[in-house]
């Protein structure tokens, strides 16, 4: 998969601006709070129809425009393909190949990225929530099914929550087990999926960390999961959810279920979380990168776009240039401030932004 062309009409800082990208390294360069990571995420944005760094869609209009416009023109093994957002204050319209779509998940699939930035050092630093966002926004991107299934359990947890914050305990009771059918379903598919999903990541993550480090170091991901079904899965989470019935009513909340996973990440046998330092923690994080770019190769039969914000200048030298031999053969966009300083050579399409504005 690879982008060709990137319209972008008063999105961010931008008010009109197109780019052209080539299959390989693609460099945008500048100083810093000029636009080249704006332009990466309105990559980011028609891959998956989310931004990784704002919660509300309007942030990405252009201070005093009405609306934004971001539109890509892409090339998959399946053929070209143009992908179109329209974005207003309150609502957006999303196009694939001209074509209205009404659902976001309908986004999913048509150009798959890989987006690392220092803030991905989050889903080693921090709490679950950031290890769960990724496996989310990687996983839906290959299955449709996923997303569908992990946006229907959200609605009914959050409806099963409600219910828990009433005061009426016998009335909670009776219809706790109407929820949980429902809830355990869609909970299922997503653990099973999820599962599915780390057995690759593992493998990949471990294979990538060792090229990276020379094998001077270990990464591990997770423990050993039970092997069930998906409605092996499913009964025993309606079991689960009824045993804690009683500590969720006291809570108010649901405590049991998939919105409560986690990845343990070791380096060595120790909780990278705790111990690892900001060099071994940079490595890990991108060795998952890594990671989600060979499954998406894997599963889609071709590489997808990686997005390389501001990434170099947190590497020394030797692994700068492990990354740069990584991702041959993968369409790349990556941003930095000195492009010389970063591409030791290699042959790159390099764009140069200044103000919103590409510039001779």
């Amino acid at each position: 998969m690879v982008i060709k062309k990137l319209r972008l009409v008063n999105f961010r800082n931008y008010e009109e601006e197109t780019f052209s990208f080539t299959d390989g390294i693609n460099v945008l360069s500048g100083k810093n709070a000029q636009g080249k990571t704006n332009c990466a995420e309105a990559v980011f944005y028609l891959c998956t129809g989310s931004s990784l760094r704002i919660k509300h869609d309007k942030q990405l209009i252009r201070h005093g425009a009405p609306c934004a416009n971001v539109c890509a023109e892409t090339q998959s093994r399946f053929g070209k393909i143009s992908l179109e957002a329209d974005i207003y204050e309150n609502r957006r319209e999303l196009r694939v190949n001209g074509n209205k779509i009404s659902r976001a998940v309908d986004l999913l699939g048509n150009m798959n990225s890989v987006f690392f930035s220092p803030g991905e050092l989050r889903l080693i630093q921090d709490g679950p929530d950031e290890r769960r966002r990724f496996l989310n926004l990687s996983i839906s991107q290959t299955s449709k099914n996923y997303c569908t299934a992990l946006l229907r359990y959200n609605k009914i947890l959050d409806q099963r929550n409600n219910l828990l914050k009433d005061r009426d305990v016998p009335m909670i009771l009776e219809t706790l087990p109407v929820w949980d059918e429902q809830l355990a379903a869609y909970a299922a598919v997503v653990v099973l999926k999820r599962r599915e999903y780390l057995k690759r990541l593992t493998v990949y993550a471990e294979e990538a960390h060792a090229f990276l480090t020379d094998g001077a170091e270990k990464l591990s991901l997770g423990d050993k999961c039970r092997e069930e079904t998906e409605e092996e899965i499913k009964a025993r989470l309606i079991r689960e959810l009824a045993a804690a019935y009683e500590r969720d009513i006291r809570l108010g909340f649901t405590s049991v279920g998939p919105h409560r996973d986690d990845i343990k990440i070791s380096i060595d046998g120790t909780d990278a979380r705790g111990f690892a330092s900001q060099g071994q923690t940079r490595t890990a994080a991108l060795s998952l990168k890594l990671a989600e770019l060979e499954i998406f190769k894997e599963l889609a039969g071709e590489p997808p776009v990686l997005i390389l914000d501001d990434v170099m200048s947190e590497l020394d030298l030797p692994r700068r240039k492990k990354l740069l031999k990584r991702v041959g053969g993968v369409q790349c966009i990556l941003t930095c401030t000195h492009a010389e300083r970063v591409l030791y050579g290699a042959e790159t399409n390099k764009i140069r932004i200044q103000g919103g504005k590409i510039i001779l």
